[in-house]
């Protein structure tokens, strides 16, 4: 379980810096998402932190324009909540 828990850990920490570096887009790591359910469990308000040129205000600002509660998993994202972030980077 240990061992589980740090990869999961690991594989959050790596999307993360992949999105703030713009190595990966937000489109991907929705699709990545969809397969791989370490991803899936990623938090939205982290995610949107971790795009370029987001900081923690910016994103709760934005969050909450849209409607959406930041600690809610990428699994749990509805798809109109998808597509009006998507929509906004």
């Amino acid at each position: 379980a240990l061992a589980r828990a740090g990869e999961a850990r690991r594989v959050r920490a790596e999307i993360k810096q992949l999105l703030k570096t713009g190595s990966i887009s937000l489109p991907d790591v929705f699709a990545r998402a969809e397969e791989d359910e370490l991803v899936a469990g990623i938090k939205v308000g982290a995610v949107v932190v971790s795009m370029p040129h987001m900081g923690k205000v910016k994103a709760s600002r934005l969050l909450e324009e849209l409607s959406i509660d930041p600690n809610k998993r990428l699994r749990g994202l509805g798809s109109r909540q998808r597509e009006a972030l998507l929509a906004s980077f």
